[in-house]
């Protein structure tokens, strides 16, 4: 990766929708030559997908965005606890990390009933020793994103 692939990730990582003309306008390049450097970093691996944002008031379905330390258990791989968690309902996104903690995941619960039966379940199927729990109240600076 060279410093236009760089410049042309992190506006992609704003808006993933941009043309490809749009694109290579804002890097200096063609819209063909963007679109190729958009296709060899997706083949790549660097580029592993496009999501949707969607703003938490227009979710109809509510409930609580939780952000969940964890560290797994000394018998727990991290292949297997990946595997796992994959399968849990309201998983939205789980990071590798470094510091105190094996993982932080990103989750969403109707209400501390279903909150509580997720970090049974991550306990139990999943191979967690340890988990931190925090209850996202609002984001800030960055309406719509949590």
């Amino acid at each position: 990766m060279d410093r236009l692939d760089r410049e042309i990730l992190g506006i992609l990582q704003q808006d993933a929708r941009i043309s490809y003309r749009d694109l290579g306008v804002r890097v200096g390049l063609s819209a063909n030559a963007t679109a190729d450097r958009v296709r060899r970093m997706r083949r790549e691996g660097v580029i592993r997908g496009f999501t949707v944002v969607v703003d938490p008031a227009a979710d109809t379905a509510g409930g609580l965005v939780v952000f969940i330390d964890v560290t797994l258990r000394q018998d727990t791989t991290n292949e297997e606890f990946e595997r796992q968690v994959a399968r849990l309902p309201g998983i939205t996104e789980v990071v590798h990390v470094t510091g105190a903690h094996d993982y932080l995941v990103r989750a969403r619960a109707a209400d501390p009933a279903a909150l509580d039966g997720l970090l049974r379940r991550l306990k139990r199927e999943a191979g967690v020793a340890q988990s931190n729990t925090r209850i996202a109240l609002r984001a800030a600076n960055h309406p719509g994103r949590l």
